[in-house]
């Protein structure tokens, strides 16, 4: 691994740090129930930052020009296993106290660090080349997940309602779906793309601004989540998730999209890559926006990003056995 991906994860870590120490001082709140700076961070996060970020990034996406066999070979691996985790939590009961909790654990194990982390992963081990590839398939990377995770838990905040028949259950859920600070920015870009109008230049920068707030706002908010909520009591499941995270999915975006799209070479090895970075930050603020396991999603994240030191030269070497 290059010093340029290890002075970035050690730079998450401090930022992580100051976030953890803040909140154990309370310099923001004591952490009850009418004041949660953990809840007001990932608050302003959901409905302010990342809906912008979501609403600039599809209003510009030139999607005539994507790699559309690339991106097929990662996402479509990625959503299996989410769909997968998502349902084998719900069978197991996972969601039996906390309805969300299936969606939250598939997010974990599914939504990878492709920002703070893959950027400079990929610049540094693949080039130039190889980052232009990986920003693509971060353009539709939280459009996608998202959307179908929200649609999910949704539907089982909608099932989970009293007297609810099937005809009420989809009402709900295409409501509450659509009505959605993930939901809503990201069919609005869709439509605004779709006009072929450009988006003003004063406009552009207020958007640009509001998203570059995502990043140190997430990670600040990873360590107010530890200082606050503490470790879990069960740390074994986060330990499960970040695993997972970590080898099975990159596991099964090699195995599918190599024999399965046929996909080799640099292509190939930047989405393996992807999948096997850490759970980004996303995965909470999408805990925290449902309430549900918090804690283990936290953890899960510190986890994965401690254990990817180790993970990644392993799938790198393996790429390199792998011919072009």
């Amino acid at each position: 691994m290059s010093w340029m991906v290890f002075y970035k994860l050690l730079a998450i870590f401090v930022v992580a740090a100051i976030g953890w120490f803040v909140g154990r001082m309370r310099w923001l709140g004591d952490g009850s129930e009418h004041s949660d700076p953990a809840r007001v961070l990932s608050s302003a996060a959901y409905y302010i930052f990342v809906p912008a970020l979501l609403f600039r990034t599809t209003a510009r996406v030139d999607f005539s020009s994507l790699p559309w066999l690339t991106l097929s070979a990662f996402f479509g691996p990625v959503l299996l296993l989410l769909v997968v985790v998502y349902a084998v939590q719900r069978t197991r009961g996972a969601g039996a106290a906390q309805v969300a909790a299936p969606s939250v654990q598939a997010i974990t194990v599914c939504f990878g660090n492709t920002l703070q982390i893959g950027v400079p992963l990929a610049a540094g081990v693949f080039g130039e080349t190889g980052l232009a590839i990986h920003i693509t398939v971060v353009s539709l990377h939280a459009l996608l997940l998202l959307t179908v995770l929200t649609l999910l838990v949704e539907l089982d905040l909608a099932r989970a309602q009293p007297g609810t028949g099937l005809a009420r259950t989809l009402a709900l859920t295409v409501r509450n779906t659509v009505i959605h600070p993930v939901v809503l920015p990201v069919m609005a870009g869709l439509l605004f793309n779709a006009s072929g109008l450009r988006l003003p230049a004063v406009l552009d920068e207020v958007l640009q601004l509001l998203g570059t707030a995502v990043v140190p706002l997430c990670l600040t908010l990873i360590g107010m989540s530890l200082a606050y909520y503490g470790w879990p009591s069960r740390w074994r499941g986060a330990l499960s998730l970040a695993l997972l995270k970590l080898f099975l999915l990159p596991a099964v975006v090699l195995l599918l999209a190599h024999w399965g799209f046929g996909l080799k070479g640099q292509p190939l090895a930047v989405i393996v890559m992807l999948a096997a970075l850490p759970t980004g930050s996303n995965a909470l603020i999408f805990a925290q926006r449902y309430r549900c396991l918090e804690a283990e999603t936290t953890a899960a994240t510190v986890i994965s990003t401690l254990l990817f030191v180790l993970s990644a030269p392993l799938w790198l070497a393996l790429l390199g056995l792998i011919p072009a």
